[in-house]
């Protein structure tokens, strides 16, 4: 099925490209982590048309209620938390610039704008620019996408990710050109130790160009989604899926090659390979380090 271009009446078109074009100009002038928080808090004050009451409550003129100033409070992500900021082995610097920008991103996607698909198109995508390892050209990003760092994301060109996806990228993750990831599926590139749910273990994840991971699917970390290669829905591949092959099922199994390839394509018995440990990733923690255990259980097995 083919698809129609769709575009704004030429007032709105005009106001969309200024829009993106503002705050790109905002985030781009901004060489400090604080002053990019500066940029993100005036942004979203701007876009919940809040700045008369943003203002009244930093100059004290006005009588706010508790819950009026958490709101106002939390236009700045300064005044916020992620759950990735807990994460021991991130990367300091790179995580003060993108903690802001995924603010950001996670706000927007809650304002009715997020809902216009050429507007909210073309705002994620300046985003990305400003937050991704590497964007290509013609990347579509969809409705709530959520993400670790964002900072660990490289898209090649032409990537479509769809609504609901989300991103994992405490370790690497690649996706390559043309690729898509449908609605509500995950891509995870970290693991936990199946005694010790604290330890944790980074890999880099790769999808290939051409290849879609369908709706719902997981795809562990550590894995490589082959070229061309289709994952199906609902499946949780904890293996390779090689170049061009049809994975599905929990865990996938590869069942078939896509009908044209099968003179380039590795035989079904090659596939499921696990590779994880050829995509580790080693973390260095810093050394004042003040770790903790949340859980301070007693992980001993009596048959250790």
């Amino acid at each position: 099925m083919t698809k129609r271009h769709v575009s704004l009446p030429a007032d709105a078109e005009a106001t969309r490209r200024a829009f993106v074009s503002d705050v790109d100009e905002r985030l781009s002038v901004a060489e400090t982590p604080d002053e990019l928080a500066d940029a993100v808090t005036e942004t979203l004050v701007d876009l919940h048309g809040a700045r008369d009451a943003y203002e009244a409550w930093l100059d004290d003129d006005a009588d706010v209620s508790p819950t009026a100033a958490a709101r106002l409070a939390n236009f700045d992500p300064r005044n916020a938390t992620l759950e990735s900021e807990y994460y021991a082995e991130k990367d300091e610097d790179a995580f003060a610039r993108s903690k802001p920008l995924q603010w950001l991103w996670r706000q927007f996607d809650g304002t009715p704008l997020a809902d216009n698909v050429e507007f909210a198109l073309s705002f994620r995508r300046m985003l990305a620019d400003h937050l991704f390892a590497d964007v290509g050209e013609g990347v579509r990003l969809f409705k709530g996408i959520s993400m670790t760092y964002g900072h660990n994301i490289e898209l090649g060109d032409d990537v479509v990710v769809h609504d609901d996806v989300h991103l994992d990228d405490r370790g690497e993750l690649v996706v390559g050109d043309r690729a898509s990831v449908s609605d509500g599926a995950h891509v995870y590139t970290h693991d936990h130790d199946v005694v010790d749910q604290t330890e944790v273990t980074n890999y880099r994840t790769e999808i290939g160009d051409d290849a879609r991971v369908t709706q719902g699917a997981l795809v562990r970390a550590g894995v490589r989604v082959g070229e061309n290669a289709l994952v199906g829905s609902r499946s949780v591949v904890q293996g390779d899926v090689p170049d061009h092959h049809i994975a599905v099922g929990s865990p996938a199994e590869s069942v078939r090659v896509k009908p044209g390839w099968e003179s380039v394509a590795a035989p079904l018995s090659d596939a499921g390979e696990r590779n994880q440990d050829q995509r580790r990733l080693d973390d260095d923690l810093p050394a004042d380090l003040d770790a903790y255990d949340e859980f301070g259980r007693d992980l001993s097995p009596p048959d250790a």
